[in-house]
């Protein structure tokens, strides 16, 4: 029995990193769920949970070590970004296992703004993009990207701060009430369409990858942004250029790549997708989608940390067949479907209206 230890364990993510594992058969986990919300500790489907202090508090470190040693935690996963970005830098005062990227990868991939100068510098087709300390900055991007530009936070995750504005007093007032100034960025705005590549990798060898494509952001009409970090219904793809791409997108920031490497992309106004973010050292939330499909990423992830023999894969890039969608929102179980299904119902509306 491999025993786990699971940060942000109240979270959906790590929620579905557990129910992935639990789908395994011949193999059992004990799970251990810690979280720095006490009200979401209780939403955790864990063996056991305990609160925790914040990560960024002296006794979060040492209290994660009392508990390691006290309930016998073999490997740590954390998908909080906050988390990984502390636990990275502390990897080697743990007392467990841990699978992660290198340090300086996960500090490149955690800011935006790194990261957009790694992929433009590795000739990548990125959205023109400027750090925003003072008004002449703000006035300079409009100038340079308008009419609307794109403004953002350069660390934190679903959406953080984001925001699309063609009005500069507007501009200048989001960032004043977010205190942003020298901590966001303004960019070329892009289109709505964007594509997720969820990929693991070993010692610079690719394992495995799934393309899959956004339909749209649950709750978007409550974001200025329209950007809420929270898929509404993602569907599978497999697109050579895309996959080309991420890994071109993830080999311009570390060489040897090592973890788990999720590329997200978007297209621009001319149709060419730019990569836009790398979510790091974790699984984007709606993996369990994948594991759902028949592609379970954190069983291979595991096996993988616990240098054991991998799970049969069919195909190393885009195993699940195209078109498998999976609808989601809050507080209903996810359903998995197909496209074909979705078009069908849209159909047959058409067809009874006509029949009115």
């Amino acid at each position: 029995m491999k025993r786990i230890l699971i940060t942000g364990a109240g979270g959906a993510p790590a929620t579905n990193f557990v129910r992935s594992l639990r789908m395994v058969d011949n193999e059992k986990f004990h799970f251990i769920g810690v979280d720095a919300d006490k009200y979401y500790l209780q939403r955790a489907e864990t063996n056991e949970k305990y609160l925790v202090p914040l990560c960024n508090d002296p006794d979060y470190l040492p209290y994660l070590n009392m508990l390691i040693k006290e309930t016998g935690a073999e490997f740590l996963f954390a998908q909080p970004d906050m988390e990984i970005a502390v636990l990275s830098e502390w990897r080697e005062q743990l007392n467990c296992k841990v699978l992660l990227p290198s340090k300086e990868t996960i500090q490149i991939c955690m800011d935006k703004f790194l990261s957009f100068e790694k992929w433009r510098d590795a000739g990548l087709t990125v959205p023109e993009t400027m750090m925003i300390s003072t008004e002449l900055d703000l006035k300079e991007a409009f100038t340079n990207f308008g009419p609307t530009i794109w403004i953002r936070a350069v660390t934190g995750a679903a959406g953080k701060g984001s925001l699309p504005t063609d009005n500069y007093n507007q501009a200048k007032a989001w960032l004043d009430f977010h205190e942003g100034w020298g901590s966001f960025s303004a960019a070329a705005c892009l289109e709505q369409e964007s594509i997720t590549w969820q990929s693991i990798w070993n010692e610079g060898e690719l394992v495995v990858a799934q393309g899959r494509k956004r339909i749209y952001w649950e709750f978007a009409n409550r974001a200025p942004s329209g950007i809420t970090g929270l898929t509404g219904t993602g569907v599978t793809i497999s697109n050579p250029q895309l996959d080309d791409l991420a890994q071109r997108t993830i080999h311009a920031v570390d060489k040897k790549p090592h973890g788990i490497f999720s590329v997200d992309m978007t297209y621009d106004r001319d149709g060419i997708p730019n990569p836009t973010e790398i979510n790091i050292g974790r699984f984007f939330t709606t993996h369990f989608f994948f594991t759902k499909a028949g592609l379970n990423m954190p069983q291979i992830y595991v096996k993988l940390a616990f240098n054991e023999k991998l799970p049969h894969i069919d195909k190393k890039i885009n195993s699940l067949a195209e078109g498998i969608a999976w609808v989601r929102g809050m507080d209903v179980e996810p359903i998995l479907t197909d496209m074909s299904t979705i078009e069908k119902a849209e159909s047959e509306l058409e067809q009874r209206r006509k029949d009115l």
